[in-house]
């Protein structure tokens, strides 16, 4: 088995967890707009979905069309780093609990959570998604997708991010 096999797999198991995540994601919105949570910011998710699909796509086939080789002294450290950020990640999930999915779902009147990674950042799953775009391609030198991803991700994070203190801010003022 080579590398690019490898590194195949590695990708396909990043695919088969964020559709675990989407399942999860649709389990909590789900649950909590029967507690009469409201939904913000809907026009940006389909672009979200896009590009996070084509970022995966983008780390199988850039090594793949490319010829990019598995250079140990990057690809080592960037497993690492693409590992961790998912552990960030669920640590994030698991915090927020019922309140996490991929849609800016808030409930009104619910205080911001602060505990778990919330205490040191205020958007921990956002910060695993930059460190994963950066590591996971460059797990097999696919600098091309990582370099787009970044940029086109830093761009969808600036609205996301305001739509989604914007939408928590409303939700703290409300009456719970």
């Amino acid at each position: 088995m080579t590398t690019l096999h490898l590194y195949a797999a590695l990708i396909a198991a990043y695919a088969v967890e964020r559709l675990v995540e989407l399942v999860l994601s649709k389990r909590h919105a789900a649950a909590m707009l029967r507690r009469g949570a409201v939904e913000r910011g809907q026009g940006h998710y389909p672009a979200m979905v896009i590009l996070h699909t084509a970022f995966l796509v983008g780390c199988l086939l850039e090594p793949w069309l490319l010829g990019r080789s598995f250079r140990p002294a990057l690809g080592v450290p960037m497993l690492v780093l693409a590992l961790a950020a998912q552990g960030l990640r669920w640590w994030a999930i698991t915090t927020l609990g019922e309140h996490w999915n991929t849609r800016v779902i808030v409930l009104p009147g619910a205080p911001r959570v602060v505990g778990g990674p919330y205490r040191f950042f205020p958007h921990p799953n956002y910060v695993a998604v930059v460190v994963e775009g950066i590591a996971l391609p460059l797990v097999h030198g696919a600098w091309i997708t990582a370099v787009a991803f970044t940029i086109l991700n830093a761009v969808l994070l600036f609205v996301r991010i305001r739509t989604e203190d914007h939408a928590l801010d409303a939700a703290e003022a409300a009456p719970a």
